[in-house]
């Protein structure tokens, strides 16, 4: 039997949590997104994220234990609004990312809705695809390393 998921506003103990789950160098080279540290951390959620008045963020319970965060917000350079999530690495592969996007997007009812992915990332893949997300593009864009690397542009239509 799978855990209950479900979604609730992020609360301050949650933060600890996320940094460890950042700092996981698989989770990183999945999402093709660097880890920050601590400070960096903590003032990005503070300011760009929970401060951020175009954002809707939750955190996600599996079986009562926070799992990850999921959420979206509006690019201020595009105007996309656009959603993400991570979880930690302990919950990968049990179905608790689709069952959290499912949930968040009866609570995220802006549409289009966009979605970017490294393309390499398979499990991200396969849980926009299956809450409904179409792949509509891809860019390439620079790693930090000076690396190249294709993301996937997913869209959720009205």
């Amino acid at each position: 039997m799978k855990e209950p998921v479900s979604l609730r506003p992020v609360e301050a103990d949650d933060l600890p949590i996320f940094f460890v789950h950042q700092l996981d160098p698989e989770a990183t080279r999945l999402a093709a997104f660097p880890s920050r540290e601590r400070d960096a951390f903590f003032a990005h959620w503070t300011t760009n994220i929970l401060g951020n008045p175009t954002a809707v963020n939750r955190t996600i319970l599996a079986g009562g234990q926070v799992a990850g965060n999921i959420g979206a917000w509006t690019d201020a350079a595009s105007n996309e609004r656009l959603t993400c999530y991570w979880l930690g690495r302990e919950f990968w592969g049990r179905g608790i990312a689709s069952a959290a996007m499912a949930q968040f997007l009866r609570l995220e009812s802006t549409r289009p809705l966009s979605a970017r992915v490294a393309n390499h990332n398979l499990g991200s893949i396969r849980v926009l695809e299956k809450v409904g997300f179409a792949r509509v593009g891809a860019e390439a864009f620079s790693l930090p390393s000076g690396a190249r690397l294709e993301e996937f542009i997913y869209s959720l239509a009205p």
